[in-house]
């Protein structure tokens, strides 16, 4: 996916409209953002499904400075964010 906000505010939960590769937009909610061993990634829920799972990307800068989206694709590092999270969740 790819990922059409200009910059973040850290500091405040906002909106992202995200295209898949059908270029169909999906609005998601950001719920955090968690930096881990410098790293930054963002947890968002789809506002077309909120009941649904949350979404996990990495935050990535491109040359130009513009921070994107960007799939985990390595499992061990998808399994250690998610673990990292569910750790922090208040029951």
């Amino acid at each position: 996916m790819s990922h059409s906000h200009d910059g973040y505010d850290h500091e405040q939960l906002d909106e992202i409209v995200l295209i898949d590769e059908d270029e169909n937009e999906h609005v998601f909610t950001v719920l955090e953002y968690l930096e881990v061993d410098e790293q930054v990634y963002a947890v968002l829920m789809p506002q077309e499904d909120p009941d649904g799972h949350a979404f996990v990307f990495k935050v990535m800068t491109d040359e130009d400075g513009e921070e994107f989206l960007m799939d985990i694709e390595d499992d061990d590092e998808f399994a250690r964010i998610v673990a990292i999270l569910e750790s922090d969740e208040i029951d």
